[in-house]
């Protein structure tokens, strides 16, 4: 009777999911070879769907047939320059730089040649008896050389322009004009290319995988955001959506049909402190799009949670957002998150190899929330007794006892220690009820229960 009781709780008590493989083959529990759990049938499979988001954050979108797509571009010159790829935006300040210098080179050259400096006579080989509007610019090659001297403001001191020409005088102001914009315009475009708070984005962490399991007697949604620099996300806040295809009570199809999900925007838990890596908590309630969506359910859903984090860099005070997406396919049921914050002498440690793994709950209710609420005073569990000891509690002291022999350490559950004839494991018990039931099957001690006249 013991060996059946306790041996219905260690079955992938603490099994890790930490691949997103893995998360598959969970996911796809609730069949075996085909067949339903209760043999009735083969379970229908999921389709196939495409990403709406990434998981590293990119937009799975292609727009076409866009009219005009050239001119809206170009109408917003700025934020084209600075949404291109780097390769582009250098050949583009090159070319930039590089048809300022020809044109206004062409234009000294033209002034030079119609003025009649490229072949002014020379008496007895001394000095052209003509002044020329650009002093020592005899070719092509060196009206280029002044114009670029001119706009680089380089000034050799050999070549410059004479009060000969006031044509030549007033190409040389709008060429230090035009310099200064450009200049303006690639320093600018430069600088909020490199301090866009795009790039700040890949040090914010999303879980692999989310995990729905009970949380203070609820269902709940969970997912795991962290930060990887020391530095802080201010007004750090958080929202999720639902996608997935809709059909209206008209008949209107809806490929892509957006619902929030609550993460506590009424109380204000949607706003968090990430200092340290966080879980997110949507519960499951009348109002949640995953009201009606059992184990069985999610096992063929097919819809998208597009998970989304914004705040302003500490830095820069720049608004950023980091976004990632979990398919119905990659929220594990039953599982909850390992935990990575460990209390040490002066700190607290955060331990990110355990970021992305969660281990299996044993007793999580495989039916909706809205079965487990019509049922609820006979299926939802009452809260677990104080002496329930769970996996965090576990994790804690190994983290704090690891320095210890793992031989000697002897785990206490409820006042009372492993005895060598039988390990009891630690677990998590449903209801006072279950903790009676195990209690009736243990032995029990037999100086405490002796009759008063045997005391």
């Amino acid at each position: 009777m013991i060996q059946r009781a306790m041996g219905s709780v260690r079955v992938n008590r603490y099994s890790i999911v930490s691949t997103e493989e893995d998360g598959h083959k969970v996911s796809a529990l609730g069949s075996v070879n085909g067949h339903s759990r209760n043999g009735k049938g083969h379970a229908p499979r999921r389709k196939h769907r495409n990403r709406f988001v990434k998981k590293n954050g990119q937009c799975n979108v292609y727009f076409a047939n866009l009219s005009n797509k050239s001119q809206r571009y170009m109408a917003d010159i700025f934020t084209t320059c600075v949404d291109t790829r780097w390769r582009y935006m250098l050949m583009i300040f090159s070319a930039a730089f590089l048809a300022s210098w020809l044109f206004f080179g062409f234009l000294f050259w033209c002034i030079a040649f119609f003025h009649g400096d490229l072949n002014a006579p020379v008496v007895g080989g001394g000095p052209s008896l003509l002044k020329p509007c650009i002093m020592h610019v005899n070719s092509f090659l060196g009206a280029f050389l002044f114009s670029v001297e001119t706009q680089t403001t380089i000034g050799y001191g050999f070549r410059c322009v004479t009060e000969e020409c006031p044509l030549a005088i007033m190409a040389v102001v709008v060429q230090s004009i035009v310099g200064c914009v450009i200049d303006s315009f690639m320093i600018g475009t430069i600088m909020a290319k490199m301090a866009r708070p795009k790039k700040r984005a890949q040090t914010l962490l999303f879980s692999h995988h989310a995990v729905i399991s009970v949380r203070d007697g609820k269902l709940c949604l969970m997912w795991r955001v962290g930060n990887l620099r020391r530095s802080h996300i201010v007004e750090a806040h958080v929202r999720a959506q639902l996608i997935k295809p809709y059909m209206t009570e008209e008949g209107e199809y809806l490929p892509l049909d957006q619902r929030d999900l609550n993460v506590g925007y009424d109380v204000g838990l949607d706003r968090i402190f990430l200092v340290s890596p966080i879980i997110i908590v949507h519960e499951i309630d009348e109002e949640s799009p995953l009201y009606g969506i059992g184990k069985e359910e999610l096992e063929t859903e097919n819809f998208e949670i597009v998970v989304i984090l914004e705040g302003m860099v500490e830095a820069t005070a720049m608004t950023t957002q980091a976004r990632s997406s979990y398919l119905a396919s990659e929220i594990l049921w039953g599982h909850r998150f390992e935990p990575v914050v460990f209390e040490e002498k002066n700190h607290y440690k955060v331990d990110y190899s355990r970021f992305h793994k969660t281990y299996e709950v044993a007793g999580t209710p495989c039916c909706s929330a809205r079965e487990l609420q019509e049922s609820k005073m006979t299926i939802l569990p009452s809260p677990p007794p104080p002496s329930a000891f769970c996996y965090e509690n576990e994790l804690a002291l190994v983290s704090q006892d690891e320095d210890e022999d793992d031989d000697e350490v002897g785990v206490v559950l409820g006042g009372s220690t492993k005895e060598e004839g039988g390990v009891i494991q630690m677990m998590d018990f449903g209801s006072h009820l279950d903790l009676e039931r195990l209690q009736a099957t243990l032995p029990l001690d037999t100086i405490s229960y002796r009759r008063e006249s045997a005391i």
